[in-house]
């Protein structure tokens, strides 16, 4: 700093108000401290300002797995966002979704200096009574029930596999099976409860689901089982991945889609439209969670409190060629 004040002929405290964006710099004396500091290559210490300010402009990003689509696009999307508002993310992957395990990662975050944290938590752990997230940091939780004690951004589950299951029963199929996702998943649980309750609401007897681990091969394999059932018309699937490995199964089986079984999937990844037949599919606004998520803890930030309570961002249906009116036989 002192070498490009006598370089720039000015203060050193002229050329700190210059490197802070500080007003109160006529325009000529800072384009000449600006030109000094490119030819020295000088540039301001950002750790040694944000301990000035006790702002570090980085938020940290817990997550237990990185192999879902959900869990991906969801971190994308908070990446985007954070830049938008001139955050960086520091990322702290959790091997084992524990107490321990989490706590651990909020001691590591702390010691890396961010200002608030966001927990991508699509396992079911803050409703056990021995997990808990550190009071007084800046936390917004997502893909979560627990908005009662924290405050949670996720996607609307119950609305996305009812608008499923009613496209179905809106096309005449007697009841809709379920490709259902691994059973400790919040996600997965709850899209399972909803189909459930929307046959129920409409008066249909449930089948038993069939579970599968989130992956296409999951779904293949599950898929073939339901492949062999001729009463199976309409599957709800819980991810567009293993709805993939269900066509497979269907195709290799001879049951052609939509003709004699229809699907639906949940997500709409990019790849979707292209699968054959392109899938009929529940479409998650990632870049939406990502906002709001971003959004819910500069808001925390800002005011130092954080509010319980959950935010649901809505679901659409994406309709391709994946579904049709059940043959008659």
């Amino acid at each position: 700093m002192a070498d490009v004040a006598r370089l720039a002929g000015v203060s050193s405290q002229t050329v700190s108000r210059v490197s802070n964006g500080s007003s109160g710099v006529v325009s000529e004396t800072r384009d000449r401290v600006l030109a000094a500091m490119k030819q020295l290559g000088y540039r301001p210490n950002s750790a040694a300002r944000a301990l000035k300010r006790g702002e570090f402009r980085t938020l940290g990003v817990i997550l237990f797995t990185l192999s879902t689509t959900g869990n991906v696009r969801t971190l994308e999307a908070i990446a985007t966002s954070a830049a938008e508002q001139g955050y960086a993310i520091t990322l702290q992957p959790v091997a084992v979704p524990t107490q321990t395990g989490v706590r651990g990662a909020f001691t590591r975050l702390g010691e890396l200096a961010v200002d608030g944290i966001i927990v991508i938590m699509e396992v079911h752990l803050l409703d056990a009574a021995t997990v808990t997230l550190p009071p007084h940091v800046q936390v917004v939780v997502v893909d979560s029930d627990a908005g009662d004690h924290y405050s949670v951004v996720d996607t609307d589950q119950v609305g996305g596999a009812h608008l499923a299951v009613r496209h179905l029963l809106g096309l005449g199929h007697s009841t809709v099976w379920h490709l259902a996702g691994p059973e400790g998943s919040f996600a997965a649980q709850r899209r399972a409860r909803a189909w459930r309750d929307a046959l129920a609401e409409a008066g249909r007897q449930a089948p038993p689901p069939v579970r599968g681990d989130w992956s296409a091969e999951s779904g293949y394999r599950e898929g073939l089982r339901l492949a062999d059932n001729p009463d199976c018309t309409a599957v709800f699937v819980a991810n567009d991945q293993m709805a993939l490995g269900l066509l497979r199964a269907l195709h290799e089986r001879g049951r052609r889609v939509p003709q004699d079984i229809s699907v639906v999937g949940f997500d709409d990844i990019p790849e979707a439209a292209s699968f054959v037949p392109p899938l009929t599919t529940v479409r998650q606004d990632f870049a939406e969670v990502g906002r709001r998520c971003v959004a819910g803890v500069l808001r925390q930030i800002a005011n130092a409190a954080a509010e319980p309570g959950t935010v649901l961002v809505p679901t659409r249906l994406a309709l391709r060629a994946s579904t049709a009116v059940p043959s008659r036989r």
